[in-house]
């Protein structure tokens, strides 16, 4: 996977503010590149210097292994729940997720002005790390 590209989430990942989240394909529709798939690759391979709680399935479920330690984020930062998140503390039994309806970020004018930027110059590097290095092209 290019690095630019895992930047560009990570950088869209870090403007996700607390007690929101946004599912996969949300990052990827907001980079205007990739899919579930690639952003869900890179917050398992790079995730580790960012808010990787706030970024979910579109279920609304926590990332896999890390439902204990994601739920503390979550009712730390106040994060919409839904289901039995107590008993899950309590027991490791009981079924719970984030209200992605009520915890979806709306970014504002200034986080689409830097999401813009951030989409932008992930374009033009792609477009120029793309361009073959045969002397042929212009």
């Amino acid at each position: 996977m290019r690095i630019e590209y895992v930047e560009a989430v990570l950088a869209i990942v870090r403007l996700v503010p607390a007690g929101a989240a946004v599912s996969y394909g949300d990052v990827a529709e907001l980079l205007g590149s990739g899919g579930p798939r690639q952003i869900g690759a890179v917050m398992s391979h790079y995730s580790s210097g960012v808010p990787w709680w706030r970024i979910l399935k579109a279920s609304g479920h926590a990332p896999e292994g890390h439902e204990v330690k994601a739920l503390r984020y979550y009712l730390q930062e106040g994060t919409p729940l839904t289901g039995d998140h107590e008993a899950y503390l309590r027991t490791g039994e009981g079924s719970w997720r984030v209200d992605l309806s009520a915890a979806r970020w709306a970014p504002t004018p200034e986080d689409f002005e830097q999401i813009d930027a951030v989409s932008g110059e992930l374009e033009r590097q792609l477009r120029k790390l793309s361009v073959a290095d045969d002397g042929m092209s212009a």
